[in-house]
């Protein structure tokens, strides 16, 4: 398909990105819900300990344990999405994350069952971690793949909305019932959020079900047909590509859930801040994020994925040590004024990935290339963040200039992936 031809009807495109934001908006509410718990209550419910250090490490753990998945999520959901295509694999990590998500909520706490409860609340973890895994690829390739060549920039980050959608609503919905009296709340107000999940998977299941198959996949199968298996053929035709992605990932990862997740238990118990306070500058970021982020998007389409990509980047190293400043005065405003501008320079870097990573990869191969570039990063830039983050907060005696330095390292490491990497936004992505 030749870059002119490379388009729909606008109805047709809306539809298809409605879907795809919808359906991730959905997943990564399920899968944010349980870091904000991880962050604040499953210490105390299903982990308890003597030690309130080793419960909120452990607590961090099982957030954690979730990211190894997705890598796993990724190649299984990739190899059918490259095989049978995107649409099947989007209903299907959807159906699991919202069934984890409901059962969460119904789970018995330690002092119910003892140890069981943790090994069950883990176990549904790691099924958050498989769905959400196989989810971002389809998603994002329904979008760019259906869009025309000079908007996938735009289209790509409408799909990156989800995210901080899902933040919004999982911190809202979260901060609403956690201002119950304390007992109340530990007793059966952290369960409403997770079994409201089941009323979202209803909507987002009726949603995805009202979208075609991304045509540049049809006529790709029937022309060349469909690779054995896609992620031998990735790792064997585009080994770069996938190295390329994991760096570019690791400054908007691992940056992303230090400033939306670590941030509640620093704030909260380092520096006796209101977690009500830490919620509300992650809610307003959040909604900040759902404007930074399209924006990013379309500036990406106009000057190029790599300008927006380094600009995010630089922004995450630079800020730093001014973010965690800014957190220990304390100061409510300044407080949310860290978050905005912390998540603002993640956006520069969120926005035009979504079609920077699809561009990396051709479409035989897209979804597994696509999953697993972004996947295999997860567990090692996200996933142990926190734990990274509190870890080095025990062993500096409480001084946060080692966790601000992690950032920079990390913010250092996509950088140079993206110094190393070609400008994309302008490939044909039908001749790939």
């Amino acid at each position: 398909m030749s870059e002119s031809t490379e388009q729909t009807e606008p109805p047709k495109i809306g539809r298809v990105v409605l879907a795809s934001f919808v359906g991730t908006m959905i997943e990564w509410y399920d899968y944010f819900l349980y870091g904000t718990a991880a962050a604040t209550v499953f210490g105390k419910l299903f982990f308890p300990s003597e030690d309130p250090f080793v419960s909120l490490m452990s607590s961090y753990a099982s957030f954690a344990v979730g990211f190894f998945m997705r890598p796993l999520g990724g190649v299984i959901f990739g190899h059918f999405g490259d095989r049978v295509g995107r649409k099947a694999m989007l209903v299907t990590t959807l159906l699991m994350m919202g069934l984890a998500t409901f059962l969460i909520g119904l789970l018995p706490t330690y002092d119910s069952i003892g140890v069981v409860a943790p090994i069950l609340l883990i176990l549904l973890r790691l099924m958050q971690g498989l769905g959400v895994g196989g989810e971002w690829g389809g998603a994002v390739l329904m979008a760019v793949e259906h869009g025309h060549a000079g908007k996938r920039g735009l289209y790509g980050s409408v799909v990156q909305m989800g995210v901080p959608a899902g933040l919004l609503l999982a911190t809202a919905v979260f901060s609403f019932f956690s201002s119950l009296p304390p007992e109340q709340f530990l007793n059966w107000g952290w369960r409403v959020p997770f079994l409201f999940g089941i009323l979202l998977l209803a909507v987002g299941m009726f949603i995805r079900f009202q979208v075609f198959e991304s045509p540049l996949f049809d006529e790709t199968k029937q022309k060349q047909g469909v690779s054995r298996l896609p992620i031998l053929e990735v790792f064997r035709e585009y080994p770069r590509s996938v190295l390329l992605a994991m760096g570019a990932r690791f400054a908007e990862n691992a940056s992303f859930y230090i400033f939306s997740v670590f941030v509640l238990s620093y704030g909260k118990e380092s520096l006796n801040v209101p977690e009500q306070t830490i919620l509300t500058g992650i809610w307003i970021a959040a909604a900040v994020q759902i404007l930074a982020i399209p924006a990013a998007g379309i500036l990406s389409d106009r000057f190029g994925r790599r300008p927006l990509y380094l600009a995010g980047a630089i922004g995450v190293a630079a800020f730093a040590f001014p973010f965690f400043w800014l957190i220990e005065t304390r100061e409510a405003v300044l407080i949310w004024l860290a978050i905005v501008i912390a998540l603002v320079a993640h956006s520069l870097m969120y926005g035009p990935q979504a079609a920077f990573f699809s561009e990396l990869f051709g479409t035989r191969v897209r979804y597994s290339g696509a999953s697993v570039g972004y996947q295999l990063a997860s567990p090692f830039a996200g996933g142990v963040a926190p734990l990274i983050a509190t870890a080095l907060l025990k062993w500096s005696d409480g001084a946060i200039w080692p966790v601000a330095l992690y950032l920079i390292a990390t913010a250092i490491l996509t950088l140079t992936s993206i110094v190393l990497a070609t400008e994309t936004a302008h490939a044909d992505l039908g001749n790939s």
